[in-house]
């Protein structure tokens, strides 16, 4: 564990966040190490899984995964990285966990693959839940309409310009009081020179 990364955890902490989020720096570390080629990971859930042991080793107070979710053996593996907290790990186990992940490829941690793994989670925690983060994630983000009028990235999210320079002279003259109406701008802003 690198000492910027517990630093971190420790201000989120100090902030008020919650345990997954003061363990977010563990994770985001684990990922960083695959992607940098000093481990590999089977699966970005094992990459995710590593980071969040780390943070429990660390002191991070995070809850042991609900029983039926998870296996037993993860349940176990989760309480003794709890217990273990603030204590040395073996360097002959270290060692041995190293070598085996050496082995293991990068592709768990490709944008990709994180995006698959975001998604599956978001898919399994429902469409409530879904829509509940979407609105703690506060009014700028999802699919929000720009202040033009359109839909946040879509084919015609752009300045009224640009727009203009897109429809024939004519059809856009004969349009333009409707196209200010629509898209809320005052009509100097889409003057055609």
């Amino acid at each position: 564990m690198e000492k910027e990364t517990i630093e971190e955890s420790q201000e989120l902490k100090e902030e008020g966040a919650a345990p997954t989020t003061q363990a977010s720096p563990f994770v985001h570390e684990e990922i960083e190490h695959v992607r940098e080629g000093k481990h590999g990971a089977r699966s970005t859930k094992q990459a995710i899984a590593i980071g969040l042991s780390k943070a429990r080793r660390a002191g991070v107070k995070l809850p042991t995964p609900p029983r039926g979710r998870v296996s037993e053996e993860t349940r176990a593996s989760a309480a003794s990285a709890t217990r273990r907290a603030g204590r040395k790990p073996n360097p002959r186990r270290g060692r041995a966990v190293r070598a085996a992940l050496k082995r293991e490829g990068r592709a768990a941690a490709s944008p990709q693959a994180l995006s698959r793994q975001a998604r599956a989670a978001s898919r399994a925690r429902g469409p409530r839940a879904r829509s509940a983060s979407a609105r703690k994630s506060g009014p700028d983000e999802g699919r929000r309409r720009s202040e033009h009028g359109c839909r946040k990235g879509g084919a015609y999210a752009e300045a009224p310009r640009q727009l203009a320079s897109r429809l024939p002279l004519d059809r856009f003259r004969s349009q333009k009081s409707d196209l200010a109406e629509r898209m809320q701008v005052r009509n100097d802003a889409i003057r055609v020179y």
